[in-house]
């Protein structure tokens, strides 16, 4: 059976939906960046290991990246998820979990990276939104594609309002991007592009409104 550590830094809401799926491996650790994180108690309830570590103790990116890839080799990790890990990685980090490490990012990659994301489709003016699971490289928010997820954009919508609905989809997407992982079925190229083992061959890693109203 597969090893999971799971990295957090609030309240845990895409860790608890991974919790719930039944996935076919160990969730071996949870690991947080911010002492108290909601998510932490989550964990504790579930019989899960529960870790903090401050990057606030460390002078640097690179000490605190440093004790945390320390940290995480003590699980024997055969995936790394970040569920809302607000922390910009080192090379070095990305590097050392290289083709094991995921990350789930509120927008259609490659457009909007970074912060901010349902302000700026919003000031974009586009139709869709949505969530993206990539495997996680040195480029912030680049990494080869899993799953994506879409939602209509309303004209009525507030950052908020388009934030939660996208949140409904990341709750779809992750659990099938880590299940497949951990089934084997993720097959990533050489040059950067992810294909689902076992799919058929018109079937796409996407979810998406079946209604725009």
């Amino acid at each position: 059976m597969k090893n999971i550590v799971v990295l957090i830094s609030g309240r845990g809401s895409n860790l608890g939906v991974l919790l719930d799926a039944a996935i076919p491996a160990r969730f071996a650790a949870v690991i947080s960046n911010r002492p108290g994180a909601l998510g932490l108690q989550l964990a504790t309830a579930r019989g899960i290991p529960a870790i903090t570590l401050d990057h606030k103790a460390f002078a640097d990116r690179e000490g605190f990246d440093a004790a945390l890839m320390a940290e995480i080799d003590k699980h024997a990790p055969d995936l790394i998820v970040l569920a809302g890990f607000m922390r910009v990685l080192t090379p070095a980090f990305v590097n050392r979990y290289q083709g094991r490490l995921i990350n789930i990012h509120p927008s259609l990659l490659p457009v909007f990276p970074g912060l901010h994301t349902h302000e700026r489709a919003l000031a974009a003016g586009v139709k869709i939104h949505g969530c993206s699971v990539h495997f996680v490289t040195a480029e912030l928010d680049h990494g080869p594609i899993i799953i994506q997820a879409a939602v209509p954009v309303h004209e009525s919508d507030t950052p908020a309002t388009l934030a939660e609905r996208v949140l409904v989809e990341e709750h779809k997407a992750y659990p099938l991007a880590v299940r497949w992982f951990v089934e084997g079925r993720l097959k990533l190229t050489e040059d950067g592009r992810v294909f689902l083992v076992g799919a058929p061959q018109t079937a796409q890693a996407l979810l998406s409104p079946g209604d725009v109203k």
